[in-house]
């Protein structure tokens, strides 16, 4: 297989047109990053009858939220009160999950799956695929119109989102690119407070 993933969030899609995109760009597994596989606002995208859609429909499914869910259950990975993404992204149990990724990648033409539609707000792009660019894996987004965008985008709409997209003098476009993620993962981590937004995670 090809040395690339996708990522999506389902919170704008019906489940048929999810299914018609995914498959569309030849992706062959979802794999299903929510802490919670379970939606209260579109129930379709619940576990049980998701997996048996995506099947019927010869699609494979892992769900991998205990390994690379945002809202974690390792209590050396929060500070403050909140979770600290650096320290989940050192864990052994998020490095058990990414090589699951790169294992699947083998087989299969993979999907992240979490609920937000824009991966800027979502760990899937913050955490998870910070940690898959450094192994210069390929990495497009499809976004709530269905279109793709790929990843060095994603990052340029990252650091203009933080006014860190001029060329410094005092730091190189990967240190910019980094400090972008690191603004951006504190304001995103997972806290308790979080906990009626739990679809985000």
């Amino acid at each position: 297989m090809e040395n690339k993933i996708y990522t999506i969030g389902y919170s704008t899609f019906e489940i048929d047109e999810f299914i018609r995109i995914i498959k569309s760009h030849r992706i062959t597994a979802v794999a299903d990053v929510r802490s919670s596989p379970y939606s209260k606002f579109k129930p379709e995208f619940n576990k049980k009858d998701f997996q048996k859609e995506l099947n019927k429909n010869d699609l494979a499914y892992v769900f991998l939220g205990q390994e690379l869910g945002a809202r974690v259950d390792m209590p050396d990975c929060y500070v403050n009160n909140k979770v600290d993404f650096k320290l989940v992204a050192q864990h052994d149990i998020f490095l058990n999950g990414i090589t699951r990724i790169k294992t699947g990648m083998e087989k299969f033409n993979i999907v992240l799956m979490c609920a937000e539609k824009d991966p800027i707000t979502c760990h899937r792009n913050i955490l998870i695929c910070r940690a898959l660019r450094a192994s210069k894996i390929e990495i497009f987004h499809i976004l709530e119109d269905g279109q793709i965008e790929k990843h060095s985008d994603t990052e340029q709409r990252l650091l203009t989102l933080f006014d860190l997209q001029e060329p410094s003098i005092f730091e190189t476009t990967e240190q910019r690119i980094n400090q972008a993620y690191d603004l951006q993962a504190e304001k995103i981590a997972y806290t308790p407070k979080h906990e009626l937004l739990e679809e985000s995670y």
